[in-house]
């Protein structure tokens, strides 16, 4: 081995030992690389999706005061959708409910849609809503 194999040598091993690996990790990952490879090849007939879910609940959730709407993030964070009726609480609270809501349904890339006077579907990624329900339009209401 000439000096500049051995001074390559000598960084290499520097720079594996900077990153927390040293020769052994490496023969290591190669001969996991080489059974991963051949276990894979046997059980190509046995994939199976995690990520499937063969039951969707809806659920529906009328909330009494702004509080409430942690509640409701929180079925959406376990992609469930929520219909939520906004009748029983003030006009500004309900106004801070939309909006709160309206923020979670942005961050985990989901939808909020109005069905109707102070009643909305959220609903999270995994859910697709399709089509529109037209409403009568109410000067005096906002929401």
């Amino acid at each position: 081995m000439s000096q500049s194999e051995s001074t390559d040598q000598t960084l290499m091993n520097r720079i594996m030992g900077f990153f927390g690996m040293n020769e052994e990790d490496e023969q290591y990952d190669d001969e996991y690389e080489e059974m991963d490879a051949s276990s894979m090849s046997k059980s190509k007939n046995n994939i199976v999706s995690l990520h499937t879910q063969k039951n969707i609940r809806l659920v529906l959730f009328e909330p009494r005061s702004y509080e409430d709407s942690q509640e409701i993030a929180d079925n959406l964070k376990s992609h469930r959708p929520v219909v939520v009726n906004l009748q029983l609480v003030r006009r500004d609270q309900a106004i801070r409910i939309v909006d709160f809501l309206s923020g979670t349904v942005y961050a985990l890339g989901g939808s909020i849609q109005k069905l109707g006077p102070h009643i909305f579907i959220c609903a999270p990624a995994n859910v697709d809503v399709q089509g529109t329900i037209t409403e009568m339009l109410q000067e005096n209401d906002p929401l």
